[in-house]
């Protein structure tokens, strides 16, 4: 019997994952792999969006950009780990900025990982699938 005649769900299946990034091209793109691979994605084109999406979708992922107009990354990840359920969301950092102080700065301002642009699908799916799996256990 096939997971879908079964009615059962991986946790991959029910993970909900925030995406966002004002490079609409790309967020599109990766909300879309993201799809394919079977989380339940919600993509958000800069902060004040992601936030207003936040409130019914209620990430348990998200992955920023971290140079976008307005309110940055850095903020976004402030305000969402300040929300209810916010301290266990995995949050990553998905930006084209790499030198140690922007660095440490994501990790002071909460982000769980790092990753440089571009980043391989293969990876991304493991570190969800992980997490949907183990929660925080999973994070490195």
């Amino acid at each position: 019997m096939s997971e879908a005649q079964s009615g059962a769900e991986t946790p991959a299946k029910t993970l909900r994952v925030l995406c966002v990034d004002d490079n609409t091209d790309a967020v599109d793109t990766l909300g879309a792999l993201l799809d394919l691979l079977g989380f339940h994605v919600a993509v958000a084109h800069d902060a004040p969006s992601a936030l207003d999406v936040s409130e019914n979708f209620a990430p348990q992922a998200a992955i920023l950009d971290i140079t976008m107009p307005g309110m940055d990354g850095y903020e976004l990840a402030g305000r969402l780990r300040a929300r209810p359920g916010g301290r266990e969301m995995l949050l990553i950092a998905l930006t084209a900025l790499g030198d140690y102080r922007s660095m440490e700065r994501m990790a002071d301002v909460g982000f769980d990982l790092y990753y440089a642009k571009p980043v391989s699908s293969d990876l991304l799916r493991t570190v969800l699938s992980d997490f949907a799996a183990r929660g925080r256990a999973s994070v490195p």
